[in-house]
């Protein structure tokens, strides 16, 4: 057979993915791409073919549709075949430092989709400190938590956020009403947690107020654990939004402003140069900007 009259592997794979999951947004989420691509690429190969692979929108395959998907198994499941697969298959190792919260909170939800699209790829994750840049061993990727223009590696942006503050449903009940939280009447009169990874520097300039960093108060070294403190109504906290999600959402927190403000603190993944020549560093590396974008 002509190369030229092989259908492009991408949209195979799609379909496929199509055809098992009945779900165009399920077969995106599970091949990292958009549900237009998903679209585009069906269409694709169907005008390919010239025949009609699915005859409604739930999915459901048409006789040629049908026929054409065991041809497409049969070939993929032969392409992944390999001659003494068990005695040869080796796993690529990567090994990712990354922060506490950031691995609970915005790593470990996803990280089951690129398992599902790069299985053998073993990772091996280590905590890193953040603002300290302490890891314990030598890591391929690390997720770093700062300011970025990082000068001993190359990085890339994961992710940015705005902070706003929050307490729990029963401080605000015992200490409140706050109207905004901006005023230094309100600000003086609570207990604020603290901590170096989210100075209260950001939210005190956006009001306009020229204060030194609390020197009183709980402190923690880790964002986790601030919202924690914060929900057992330890004090109000600065809470980044998507970070603090959980806590949020839950209703653990009760935010005290409608105008958060962007941090100057953001997640970067980072690297040594030529560590992306490594194609496992370079997909994790894109997987996690496009997941988290």
């Amino acid at each position: 057979m002509a190369l030229q009259h092989i259908p492009p592997i991408q949209c195979l794979l799609t379909f496929e993915a199509v055809a098992r999951l009945r779900h165009a947004g399920r077969a995106a989420d599970e091949l990292c791409v958009t549900p237009s691509a998903v679209s585009h690429r069906i269409r694709q190969l169907e005008s390919h073919l010239g025949i009609k692979l699915f005859g409604r929108s739930d999915f459901n395959l048409t006789a040629d549709g049908a026929v054409y998907l065991a041809n497409v198994r049969t070939g993929l499941a032969a392409l992944q075949a390999v001659p003494n697969r068990d005695a040869t298959r080796r796993t690529t190792q990567l090994r990712l430092a990354v922060t506490p919260t950031f691995s609970r909170q915005m790593l470990m939800p996803h990280l089951e989709l690129f398992r599902n699209i790069y299985p053998d790829v073993e990772l091996v994750m280590q905590v890193s400190i953040p603002l300290l840049d302490v890891t314990a061993e030598q890591a391929d990727l690390e997720v770093r938590y700062g300011s970025g223009n990082y000068a001993d590696c190359e990085s890339r942006l994961v992710l940015e956020e705005s902070v706003v503050p929050a307490c729990s449903p029963s401080y605000l009940n015992e200490f409140g009403p706050f109207t905004g939280f901006r005023t230094e009447a309100e600000i003086a009169a609570a207990r604020l947690i603290r901590s170096p990874l989210e100075p209260w520097s950001t939210w005190f300039a956006s009001c306009g107020l020229d204060h030194p960093e609390p020197q009183v108060g709980a402190q923690f070294n880790d964002l986790g654990l601030v919202y924690d403190a914060a929900a057992s109504g330890f004090g109000v906290a600065l809470v980044r939004q998507k970070l603090g999600a959980q806590w949020l959402e839950s209703g653990r927190l009760v935010p005290l402003s409608d105008r958060p403000v962007p941090s100057p603190l953001r997640h970067y993944i980072c690297w040594q140069p030529g560590t992306l020549e490594r194609w496992e560093c370079e997909a994790f590396a894109e997987w996690l900007v496009q997941t988290l974008r």
